[in-house]
Parts: structure tokens; C-alpha cells; sequence
């Protein structure tokens, strides 16, 4: 399991074995005869891993939002133990065949992809962080949508298909007697982005929007309200002692890349937290991170940013959380999770 605590404790031990090197300004022919065979020297030579590439993709959103501390900073030199890159998409769609071609190492997607991917490449890919959890809102220009029985005969602009948006809101209708196609309609557009460009353009339109978007819409048009909050939809039909949660982003790593460079992995993880931890703590300042890498406006990103659910959960909690959320999903449809639950190897440091 992944110790965030652990990690900072040996990366700053061997900090400060290096630092007194240093500092004693000795040389090799000052020291001891026998001062190159030391157990010290020999430990600290191991606790330093050489730097690697950590090709990282994240999408425009919540997940990306998370990493803008991590970004800034690797980006300013500040964080050098490995060369680390990002790049942000529109949609898992891009991201997904970068996986698939070995062209990424760590990659923020839906968490019902990450288990698709599991299954598609036989267990080439391991889930190491929830990075989001519900930030799922119906939304209109009116007052029309007071419940989710109130959705019946509606259509609802959306992207997602084929991953959390659409499969937790089959789930949320399902619980309630209705269905997609039958009860609702559903029009599908190809990005969060273009959902609100179909929501603006009706006055009489219902569309089903993640954070920043909710934020980005109600900014431009004071007229849209948020209908319905869909975590809370969510965890309104748990019953029983195998309840859920909302789950709306993981990251996860190339399995390949787990087993060569698993220092680098735990290492991310470590820089990952502390920007989650900056983001929640620091919101203006981490608005203005988001505009700067336009994810979206640091205006809307001030708004927003507290309502995104941003979280790193990792190790044991993780896999508590997400498997029992996958397998909702499962139950109402394998293959919204690639046929199968996952094994207990999908879960990184589990």
C-alpha cells in the first residue's frame, strides 16, 4: 500500500544523507579507508531511484483541475525527482487509445473506463487513485424538474456515453421506473462543452452537466438552475448493507509501467495528494492555476472549484469504494465495466 507519510519520511532522509554529504565538504581522500563500504552509504544509495518519464493525461474537468498544483510546479522546475509531463484533453475518447498505444503512463478517465480498459488488455492497466468523486447535476432554464419522476418524457443533453454520465444516470432513472429511450431521451453530443452550447441555444432544454460546467453555464445564463443533484439521487436509492457511492474519476497507471518503475508511480502519488491538498485549501490560488492552464476561466474555476468533489483516495479505501461502486454498475449492465468486475490486482497498493 502506498504511505504517503512513509514516502516523504525516506524521500526527505535521503535529502538530508545527501545535504550533510555535502555540508561535511569531505572527499573521498579525507574519509575513512573503509568509509565507501559504510551501511550507510550503501542505504542511501538505494533510497535514490534514477529519474524516469512520467507521461501523464488528464482531462478538462475535475481531474485536471486536481494535478494544476503538481503541474505548476514540475513545470517550474520545483519538482525534479522525475521528468514529468501533462497534457489535457476534451474527452476520454482521446485518451483512451494513448493508453492502448503505451503513448501515456498514467492517465485521469471515467472510473467505469479504468475497468474497461482492465478487461480489454487483459490487466494492462491498475487503478491508483479516486480523483473525483459525484459532481453530476441535471440542470435547466426553468423549474420544470423537481424530482427525477420529473424527467419522464424530458430529453436531456448529455456527453459521456458509454461511461459514468450515462451509466449512472441509467442507474439513478432505473431505481426510479424510468429508462433511457422508453421514458427519457437522451441526446448525446461528443463533449461536456458542446452539452452546454445545446442547453444555451433551448429555453426549454434539461441537460445533464458535471462541474465546471454547472458553474460555466449558470455564469453566463442566470436562468439556469441546477434541477437535481445526481449523488445525491445516487445515494437516495442505496438500501441494504452494500451501499455505494458515486464515483465520477480515477487515474490509473500502465501495469507495465507499475511493475518497472514502481518508486515513480508512489512518487506521483505522493505529488498528487499534496496538489489535491493545495487545490482544496487554497481555491483562489488554485483558480488562477486552472485559468492558466485553461481547463476553464479562473472566475468559473473560483465558483466551481468547491463544488468538485476533488479527492486522492488510494490503497484499501480506494478499492472499497470503487468496487463497490463498479459493482452496481455491473449488475445493471457488465458491460458498462468491460463484462467484469475487476480482480484484486486492478487495485494499485490494495
Amino acid at each position: 500500500m502506498f504511505d504517503r507519510r512513509r514516502f516523504l519520511q525516506v524521500a526527505g532522509g535521503a535529502a538530508a544523507t545527501l545535504a550533510l554529504a555535502a555540508c561535511n565538504g569531505g572527499t573521498q581522500a579525507d574519509a575513512p579507508a573503509d568509509a565507501a563500504d559504510a551501511p550507510a552509504d550503501d542505504a542511501a544509495e538505494e533510497e535514490v531511484a534514477e529519474p524516469v518519464a512520467v507521461r501523464t493525461a488528464a482531462l478538462k474537468g475535475p481531474t485536471a483541475m486536481g494535478l494544476v498544483r503538481f503541474m505548476s510546479e514540475a513545470d517550474a522546475g520545483n519538482v525534479a525527482d522525475n521528468d514529468y509531463t501533462f497534457n489535457i484533453y476534451a474527452s476520454a475518447d482521446e485518451v483512451t487509445p494513448l493508453i492502448a498505444q503505451e503513448e501515456v503512463d498514467i492517465a485521469a478517465v471515467p472510473a467505469n473506463l479504468a475497468s474497461v480498459l482492465y478487461n480489454r488488455t487483459e490487466g494492462g492497466v491498475r487503478v491508483i487513485a479516486i480523483n473525483t468523486l459525484g459532481v453530476l447535476y441535471i440542470v435547466e432554464q426553468g423549474d420544470s424538474v423537481q424530482s427525477v419522476a420529473d424527467l419522464a418524457g424530458k430529453t436531456i443533453y448529455a456527453s459521456g456515453k458509454g461511461s459514468t454520465p450515462e451509466y449512472g444516470l441509467a442507474y439513478i432513472l432505473e431505481k426510479n421506473g424510468l429508462t433511457i429511450g422508453e421514458d427519457v431521451q437522451v441526446e448525446w453530443a461528443s463533449e461536456h462543452s458542446e452539452a452546454l452550447a445545446q442547453l444555451m441555444a433551448d429555453p426549454n432544454g434539461v441537460a445533464m452537466l458535471p462541474q465546471p460546467f454547472v458553474t460555466t453555464a449558470q455564469m453566463k445564463n442566470d436562468q439556469i438552475r441546477v434541477a437535481l443533484d445526481l449523488t445525491e439521487e445516487w445515494d437516495a436509492v442505496q438500501s441494504g448493507d452494500e451501499q455505494s457511492s458515486m464515483i465520477t474519476g480515477v487515474a490509473v497507471v500502465r501495469s507495465a509501467f507499475a511493475d518497472e518503475h514502481p518508486a515513480a508511480v508512489d512518487a506521483f502519488l505522493g505529488h498528487y495528494a499534496e496538489s489535491v491538498d493545495f487545490v482544496n485549501d487554497n481555491v483562489s490560488e488554485a483558480a488562477q492555476l486552472v485559468g492558466d492552464y485553461d481547463i476553464v476561466t479562473a472566475e468559473v474555476a473560483e465558483k466551481a472549484l468547491p463544488e468538485c468533489n476533488i479527492v486522492c483516495i488510494t490503497g484499501a479505501d480506494m478499492k472499497e469504494q470503487l468496487s463497490g461502486y463498479l459493482a452496481v454498475l455491473a449488475d445493471q449492465n457488465p458491460e458498462a465495466v468491460g463484462g467484469a468486475v475487476p480482480g484484486d490486482d486492478f487495485y494499485y497498493g490494495a
